[in-house]
């Protein structure tokens, strides 16, 4: 349904999409429930109270003329017509931010809203390319959010966010890539494991270690078992774990080895009693992407933040190509 109709039948009655600062508190506050999944919330997190969301639900449910929403359990869940009218506010939003920013550039302002979306490995390195960006660019506001790839792909598919990164992309979605960085996977020890002195490890050297990985489905773990499978090798799996740094802590406690990212290691390991062993056939050669709808047009903000990026990565390949200390 078109949103004028809406503005036409809600507005004769006071509703929700009766004025043009109505309609954009009414896409808010939706927006707020959908993401919140509580009317209590969403009244929280938008500075209103309780009954004003009620009331801005009930006008819009009665201009769509379908139920938008059910509450199960005690958390409310999106109808289609919800998800739809979800979908259609966040993309006005967008295309509305994308407008002012354009004109900002006209006006040869840089200012606004920049929403990257980064699985949690990525968090060692992009918050620092977002602090470079935000030094340049004072007025542009950031919201990053750093997820499991699950949550980020669930961001990618419902088009929550400007710039999505991760280091494996997923083959069911329509989407726009570019690769960035190199994203080496190496295998890490305690440094007080009887293989850290060694100057090569055969990969058999590790047939009889126990393995503390990444869980099933994170990008790292995806790639580690794919690597694993295409030389017949069978890791001893002692534990998996959601964590970077968990996972850190319980190889340099002596519990097992692990395959990590090299961008979650320290620059100096010795510090966290950690070595890189030199596996043969180690690092995994990965890489990290960045990741778009097919199609979605990016505002001049996304378009710069993308050419910074790719400006910082040089100094990032650089300082992967060093070797780490006590590594």
């Amino acid at each position: 349904m078109p949103v004028r109709a809406l503005g036409r039948r809600a507005g004769g009655r006071g509703g929700a999409w009766g004025g043009a600062a109505r309609r954009s508190a009414g896409r808010e506050l939706f927006l707020a429930v959908a993401e919140h999944g509580s009317i209590t919330a969403a009244a929280r997190a938008c500075h209103v109270t309780q009954p004003s969301v009620s009331m801005q639900l009930r006008e819009l449910t009665d201009a769509v003329g379908l139920p938008l929403y059910e509450v199960v359990g005690k958390r409310l869940h999106l109808t289609p017509a919800g998800e739809t009218l979800a979908n259609t506010a966040r993309a006005m939003v967008a295309e509305w931010a994308d407008f002012e920013q354009r004109i900002d550039a006209m006006k040869g302002l840089t200012r606004g809203r920049l929403s990257v979306a980064v699985v949690s490995t990525a968090k060692y390195f992009v918050p620092r390319i977002l602090g470079s960006f935000c030094q340049r660019y004072p007025e542009i506001d950031i919201e990053l959010e750093v997820q499991n790839r699950n949550g980020v792909i669930e961001n990618l598919r419902t088009n929550r966010n400007d710039l999505y990164i991760m280091s494996i992309p997923p083959d069911d979605i329509d989407i726009d890539k570019q690769p960035f960085l190199p994203n080496p996977l190496v295998v890490v020890a305690a440094l007080t494991h009887p293989l850290a002195s060694q100057k090569s490890v055969a990969l058999e050297a590790l047939a009889g270690e126990r393995f503390i990985l990444r869980e099933r489905g994170s990008g790292t773990r995806t790639s580690c078992d794919a690597y694993f499978r295409s030389i017949g090798f069978q890791p001893r799996v002692r534990m998996e774990l959601g964590s970077n740094e968990a996972i850190k802590q319980a190889v340099a406690g002596g519990m097992g080895i692990s395959v990590l990212s090299q961008h979650a290691l320290s620059t100096h390991l010795a510090d966290d009693q950690l070595t890189v062993l030199p596996v043969a056939g180690f690092p995994i050669r990965c890489s990290w992407w960045t990741l778009t709808p097919r199609g979605k047009r990016l505002s001049p903000i996304a378009q710069e933040f993308l050419r910074h990026l790719d400006s910082c990565a040089a100094e990032l390949r650089f300082r992967l190509e060093e070797p780490a200390a006590g590594g």
